[in-house]
């Protein structure tokens, strides 16, 4: 005799079954392109690359990080409003150039806002950049994912060497198309050219500008070097380069990989901190040495008073939350 089944019965046992099957399933492998636009091998290359490592370790392979430098997938200009069309996954860009798109992010481009190494961590991997981090997703619905390492812009030119704030008086400077950038070059009384990253080394190159400042780093992979012999180390603006992803590539993973890309950034962030630190003063050697650079370590006083002028006008004209963010900051020194 045939048996028949309620369909009543079967109902929960089928979905028991199912729900277990779901469970025991391995995560959908989902692939992931990050971008950058400076050199392979760049610092930025660094955290990239540690990512990837980790992303697909932590996420037991079912991550596939496809790691693109050279401005392959957008160039920074770009890459904010790509991520948020959802036309590039994740993207890691200089602090200063995502300031077009979130403006309170100049808050932390401002000229000598951080008195330290060791404030600038406090600020970003403490309280006010999660919060930070928070508002950002609010606005732009992108997700930063780890700060990374924070460092210096050294300033180099081919014209002189600089010992005071009179001797960058007049320089073609090109400077990233940030405001807060060109102000304060225009406070210490150079000529600021805003070009974008990749019409920098042509501009050098061609003396349409005589210098230039960037991450140490970049210096060497760049190898401006070759273009300019004089290295001043004026500390004048940090740069970090934050992770961002996109709210689509987010979407697309679920809770396990979520977590895994999460832990992922977190760590690799923190990998990026301690080797680029260790890389910064060895780079500033190779420039001087193999480099050729006449190295010069000026007397900053004047540049930090200019430098202030710039924070307080900024302050003033941003709004409460720019004002708001700049105190908790400065607050944080204390």
């Amino acid at each position: 005799m045939e048996k028949r089944f309620s369909a009543g019965l079967l109902g929960p046992a089928l979905a028991a079954v199912v729900a277990l099957a779901a469970a025991s399933a391995p995560a959908a492998e989902v692939t992931i392109n990050l971008g950058y636009a400076a050199a392979e091998g760049s610092a930025y290359g660094v955290l990239a690359d540690k990512f990837e490592e980790l992303a697909e370790k932590h996420s037991g392979g079912s991550i596939d990080v496809k790691v693109r430098c050279c401005a392959q997938l957008a160039t920074e200009d770009e890459a904010f409003k790509a991520m948020q069309l959802g036309t590039v996954d994740m993207y890691i860009i200089t602090h200063n150039n995502v300031s077009p798109h979130f403006p309170l992010m100049d808050a932390f481009v401002l000229p000598y806002v951080f008195q330290s190494k060791a404030h600038a961590y406090e600020v970003l991997n403490g309280p006010i950049g999660a919060d930070f981090a928070k508002q950002l997703n609010a606005d732009t619905k992108l997700h930063l994912l780890t700060y990374g390492f924070v460092g210096d812009r050294d300033f180099y030119n081919s014209v002189r060497p600089v010992e005071t704030m009179a001797d960058v008086k007049g320089l073609k400077i090109r400077v990233p198309k940030n405001q807060v950038m060109i102000a304060t070059w225009e406070a210490f009384g150079a000529a600021p050219i805003p070009l974008p990253w990749a019409d920098t080394p042509t501009a050098l190159q061609t003396g349409a500008v005589v210098g230039a400042d960037n991450g140490t780093s970049f210096i060497k992979s760049q190898k401006f070097y070759e273009i300019a012999s004089n290295l001043a180390i004026l500390e004048h603006f940090t740069y970090f380069s934050p992770l961002f992803a996109s709210n689509r590539i987010m979407g697309k993973l679920d809770d396990a990989q979520r977590a895994a890309v999460r832990q992922a950034a977190e760590e690799a962030g923190a990998f990026h901190r301690e080797e680029m630190g260790r890389q910064i003063e060895e780079i500033r050697g190779f420039l001087a040495k193999e480099g050729g650079m006449a190295r010069t370590d000026p007397d900053k006083a004047d540049f930090i008073k200019a430098a202030q002028k710039v924070q307080d006008d900024f302050a003033a004209d941003k709004g409460e939350g720019f004002k708001a963010l700049i105190e908790r900051i400065r607050a944080a020194a204390e």
